[in-house]
């Protein structure tokens, strides 16, 4: 039998613009810089238990990490059901555009969203998967 994980831990984006995708994680979500990396990132708490790690582009090649990435990429974050139209207002109050609403076979709603490196950002109410 293989041994068990306790979930994820971390999930990274690779941003241009350090400061401006810190900005907006804290105000859109209000997640709090728990790590400064100085110029090459940080990582912000996203939920119990949880790290949304935030890398410029590039800046950890010449320290030789293995974090580095491009491309837009893609993160969920679970919301409550009850959440969903006071996430809808507060995006709406931000100037940030729904790319998508979609309701799901089993009966979660999900929103999705870009962040400022075009990230495809979702909100998901229960009823996405069958695990949630």
């Amino acid at each position: 039998m293989h041994p068990k994980t306790e979930g994820l831990l971390e999930s990274s984006l690779y941003v241009d613009d350090l400061s401006r995708s810190v900005a907006f994680y804290r105000k859109i979500f209000g997640f709090r810089v728990i790590s400064d990396f100085g110029d090459r990132g940080c990582a912000l708490e996203a939920g119990r238990r949880q790290v949304l790690l935030l890398f410029k582009k590039g800046a950890s090649r010449a320290i030789i990490s293995p974090h580095d990435g491009d491309g837009e990429l893609h993160l969920a974050f679970a919301i409550a059901a009850s959440e969903l139209q006071a996430w809808e207002t507060w995006l709406a109050s931000n100037g940030i555009a729904i790319a998508e609403r979609r309701t799901w076979d089993l009966g979660g709603q999900s929103l999705y969203f870009r962040d400022p490196d075009r990230h495809l950002v979702e909100l998901a109410t229960p009823g996405v998967w069958s695990i949630y």
